[in-house]
């Protein structure tokens, strides 16, 4: 970690994340789908980008970042498999601020990490700045109401999975493989098996992370662990392009405690949609 009185800063290398999805026919990963809409090609999902940050964050926080920790990215661009991008993590008194840009220097993400929850995180400012959509103007999502609620859904990311994974994760870092620990990508794929509950309604559409935010609780949670999930949604908006979901999963282990609280946000792109057509 590079370190000035005024602002300590982490930069990591340069890494070059791969599209693990290229195979998903039909959705924002696949070549000639992405390529419709308006992308350079299948998109690398963002809650990979967010595993870049982690060493730095272990840095300033340590290992207990993993227990109680919380990460929060807004992404700005898309990237494409093996297109090389930096982390940037810059200590703040409150809350870290997280930056990630490609060679060019374009910003891929920004956003917030801190020790705790975070009340001024990343996603939170952004969802109060948004104005809900007016009633009868969504047609992807008209289906789903803000407030709706699914509870009792088991989640679980098996070992095999995790350790399989490492072969191409962008910090294969020791706490995953030796206490198969979730990195924050492994996180985002146990609560996205709510998907289904949380916006099954959907409407036929191609979908893709605009934000994430992980929060432990009570962690750090693991590969081969069942737990429960619960899912409410928290807004509805959007945009000329897009009809957006917001929403938060709060994960429970066996016992029925809480121990982890993940927000989406998921753009739905309008011109995917037959209902834009």
């Amino acid at each position: 970690m590079s370190v000035t009185h005024a602002s300590p800063v982490w930069t990591g290398e340069f890494r070059s994340p791969r599209n693990s999805a290229a195979e998903v026919k039909g959705s924002i990963h696949d070549d000639a789908t992405a390529s419709k809409l308006g992308f350079r090609g299948g998109t690398v999902a963002g809650s990979i980008h967010m595993d870049q940050f982690v060493p730095g964050l272990l840095e300033l926080y340590g290992d207990a970042w993993f227990e109680t920790g919380g990460m929060s990215l807004y992404f700005t661009k898309a990237t494409t498999d093996g297109e090389a991008v930096q982390a940037t993590v810059e200590a703040g008194a409150e809350r870290a601020r997280l930056t990630m840009h490609d060679v060019p220097g374009d910003q891929i993400c920004e956003g917030t990490a801190s020790a705790g929850p975070d009340a001024q995180s990343e996603l939170s400012k952004r969802i109060d700045g948004q104005a809900q959509a007016a009633p009868g103007s969504l047609r992807i999502l008209g289906q789903i109401a803000v407030g709706e609620e699914h509870k009792d859904i088991p989640v679980r990311v098996e070992a095999e999975h995790l350790l399989k994974s490492l072969e191409t994760l962008t910090e294969p870092l020791p706490a995953y493989r030796d206490g198969l620990i979730l990195p924050p990508s492994h996180l985002i794929r146990l609560t996205h098996q709510v998907r289904k509950h949380a916006v099954g309604k959907a409407g036929t559409s191609v979908g893709l992370f605009g934000a994430l935010e992980t929060q432990a609780l009570a962690g750090p949670l693991k590969a081969g662990v069942d737990y429960v999930a619960r899912t409410k949604m928290l807004k509805l908006t959007e945009s000329p392009k897009t009809e957006n979901a917001w929403y938060e999963v709060l994960v429970a282990d066996g016992a029925g405690k809480e121990v982890a609280r993940v927000v989406y946000y998921l753009r739905f792109m309008k011109a995917s949609s037959p209902l834009w057509a």
